[in-house]
């Protein structure tokens, strides 16, 4: 086979959690860009129907819809209303996900609870839904948004969000399991763990420490607006099919 082939969506449907913006917004670009058909879906509609109409308007087939990732009833109509639409579902990129910025000691319990359950029961929710129709058609790429806050420990002055950094290091084993689970029904289950990126999530973050950071980073970077495409695009697609279980970072470097 040709190798850029290899990197061919063609006929193929992504479901991307929190599609509307940020990294999930780029990721729905990359995808688009090798021919996948785009299903974006995030608690308001509205912030994913932008994304939607900017692909239809390249000539790609994409819908917007609005699902909460915490309730698992919300999960399985939007699953299914994606294969009703679409025909099926062969990747899904759990990218939705929250933040709380607060002391260990002062963090309420309702804020710890929210973190993970919409980074972590979103993340199991949404997989099991769509797993299940992979199971069925015994193929599926899952790509599961992790972070670099779930690898390594930031001081508090920089991050100081231990719910969010323990959730994204749940979603790393879980990662790890779910692809040991389903491999046998050819299922590829992978990770991206971002370094900082300017998004809604780290805005204030870097507009105080951004300089810090980046001097910081071995390659002195800060995530910019190609800079996750690629490797999603290599989890997506038979470029990957010799890769499962896997997370890799995409940070400059900052969690050598």
């Amino acid at each position: 086979m040709n190798t850029f082939e290899l990197f061919q969506l063609k006929g193929k449907v992504a479901l991307i959690t929190g599609g509307g913006r940020g990294l999930g917004k780029q990721i729905a670009e990359a995808l688009s860009d090798a021919g996948c058909s785009i299903a974006v879906c995030s608690r308001k509609r509205e912030n994913c129907e932008e994304t939607a109409d900017e692909l239809l308007k390249k000539g790609v087939q994409a819908k917007a819809y609005e699902c909460d990732v915490t309730n698992e009833e919300s999960v399985n109509q939007t699953v299914a209303a994606v294969v009703e639409d679409f025909g099926g579902i062969d990747i899904l990129v759990n990218n939705s996900g929250t933040t709380w910025g607060e002391d260990v000691e002062n963090m309420p319990l309702e804020a710890w609870e929210k973190v993970i359950k919409v980074n972590v029961t979103g993340t199991f929710l949404m997989s099991k839904a769509a797993g299940k129709h992979m199971i069925e058609q015994k193929s599926g790429k899952i790509i599961n948004i992790a972070s670099a806050a779930g690898i390594k420990a930031e001081p508090p002055e920089v991050l100081n969000t231990i719910g969010y950094s323990t959730s994204k290091a749940g979603v790393i084993h879980f990662t790890k399991d779910l692809a040991r689970k389903w491999a046998r029904h050819k299922i590829y289950v992978n990770a991206i763990a971002p370094g900082f990126f300017p998004t809604k999530m780290t805005k204030v973050v870097l507009e105080r420490y951004g300089d810090r950071i980046k001097e910081q980073n071995p390659l002195q970077m800060i995530g910019n607006d190609d800079a996750i495409k690629g490797v999603a695009l290599l989890l997506s697609t038979d470029a990957s099919n010799y890769i499962t279980g896997q997370v890799i970072s995409v940070d400059g470097g900052s969690t050598l």
